[in-house]
Parts: C-alpha cells; structure tokens; sequence
C-alpha cells in the first residue's frame, strides 16, 4: 500500500512537471494533480483492460501505436471528470500522455519506489 502512494505521488509530482512545459494542459494546483493521478491510476486499472479487448483489431492494424490512442481518450476522459484540470485538445492529451510516461519513468528510476531488497511484489 505504501508504494501505492509513493507511485501517486510520483505521479501527481510527473503531472505538474508535464503540465508547465506544454499550453494547453492547466493544473491548478498539487492537490488537483494529486486527484489527477488517482483518477488516471483507477482509469487505467479499470477502463483501460476494457478499451485495450475493444480495440485489439485497430491496435494490431497500427502495430501497437494505437495504445497512444487510448492513453490519449483515458486523459482526456479524466479531464471531463475534474475540476481543476484542462485538456486543450486530443493532441494535446496525446502529447500529455507521452511525455508524462517518461516524466514518470525518469522521477521512479532516479527515487525509486523500491528498494532492491523488497524485490519483485
């Protein structure tokens, strides 16, 4: 549970990095960014797997570049969710979705959520 929240808070901190560099993505604060990553933590846990089954022809078809597709409609249907939190456009949600996984990735290999002696739970 304790690394659940080290990974939202990582989240939450990629979310407000992201949002500085590109215009047409507005956080208004860290709680909301906060909020954001929880709801895009259960989007992704719950709608996610139902969208990936829907869609495996198109994911196929696009060898697997569609998966953007999707991260792009999760961030854009938490953006419809909350207040506090602002999507231009698809393209944007797009760029959001990109470079906020590697934002996220950078920030858990630089501090780690793990220790190398927990191992793989």
């Amino acid at each position: 549970m304790k690394n659940f929240f080290f990974r939202i808070f990582f989240s939450a901190v990629s979310i407000i990095i992201v949002a500085y560099f590109i215009k047409g993505v507005v956080v208004e604060s860290f709680p909301a960014a906060f909020m954001i990553a929880l709801v895009l933590a259960f989007l992704n846990a719950f709608l996610r797997p139902i969208l990936l089954i829907l869609t495996i022809p198109f994911t196929i078809l696009s060898f697997g570049l569609f998966l953007f597709v999707l991260n792009a409609i999760i961030i854009q249907i938490a953006d419809y969710i909350l207040d506090g939190f602002k999507i231009e456009n698809f393209w944007y949600a797009l760029l959001f979705s990109i470079i906020l996984s590697i934002v996220n990735s950078i920030l858990e290999s630089i501090f780690g959520t793990k220790s190398k002696a927990e191992g793989n739970d």
